[in-house]
């Protein structure tokens, strides 16, 4: 009798051509699915992968961990070499690791961090792994709200509603901006995100470093969990999940 073994993966994309990481329905192209039906005629047998988060549609990522359970006697390396061999050239699978029966990727997970990379003029070349605050904003302002975002809060006025994660408490252990070359970059992680939740906060502090918006009306619909000023969530090409800690 074959032994059921627990496989972790690290899991590199290019979200852009995706509809976000979660397997959806027929026809419609998924991180999750391309990797599952890949797996699936490796293995030769059905492959259900559980992800450490699931990035919305056009999110990338540098390191999204995953992990599946399987009968098959080949070792995760061979998996890991065929599985790169039929994946399109926009996702990459490395560092295979048998793990413990109970390990799993979302719920073993302790913090998530996820970057996002902002322009400040559109690019044909830069723009496609970054957002666009269309003219500068003040960093210091921005830094203002980054620093009010930290610590455990209701995430309800910064996020979309999601039946499968109905709980809106997240405790931010770091969040704040940086330059890097042309791009600033915002470095944000948490025990968990909500959908959309980096998204919606980024749109907040580009509004608050052009004057849009003030850190006490930030404040105010944090503490409220109500959206009074409108918020809309930034493009998705400059979000990376970025590291998984466990």
């Amino acid at each position: 009798m074959l032994v059921m073994k627990n496989i972790r993966i690290s899991v590199e994309y290019d979200g852009t051509s995706y509809a976000g990481w979660q397997r959806q329905g027929r026809g419609i192209v998924t991180v999750q699915g391309e990797i599952e039906a890949a797996l699936g005629r490796i293995l030769q047998e059905p492959v259900s992968l559980a992800a450490a988060g699931r990035t919305d549609k056009g999110v990338h990522a540098r390191e999204q961990i995953a992990n599946f359970k399987t009968h098959s006697p080949l070792d995760p390396p061979r998996i890991v070499h065929s599985l790169n061999s039929l994946l399109p050239a926009t996702i990459r699978v490395s560092h295979p690791q048998e793990m413990e029966a109970d390990f799993h990727a979302r719920h073993s997970a302790k913090a998530r961090e996820y970057r996002y990379f902002l322009i400040e003029q559109p690019s044909a070349i830069y723009g496609r792994f970054a957002g666009c605050s269309f003219g500068k904003s003040d960093l210091q302002l921005m830094q203002q709200v980054a620093a009010a975002i930290e610590g455990t809060h209701d995430f309800s006025a910064f996020s979309k509603e999601d039946r499968d994660n109905p709980g809106r408490v997240c405790t931010v252990t770091t969040c704040r901006w940086t330059r890097y070359n042309r791009y600033q970059v915002l470095r944000i992680s948490a025990n968990r995100f909500l959908r959309s939740m980096v998204r919606y906060l980024v749109d907040a502090m580009i509004r608050a470093g052009k004057g849009e918006l003030t850190l006490e009306e930030f404040q105010g619909m944090l503490e409220s969990g109500t959206m009074t000023s409108q918020l809309n969530p930034v493009t998705p090409g400059g979000l990376f999940l970025w590291k998984v800690s466990y």
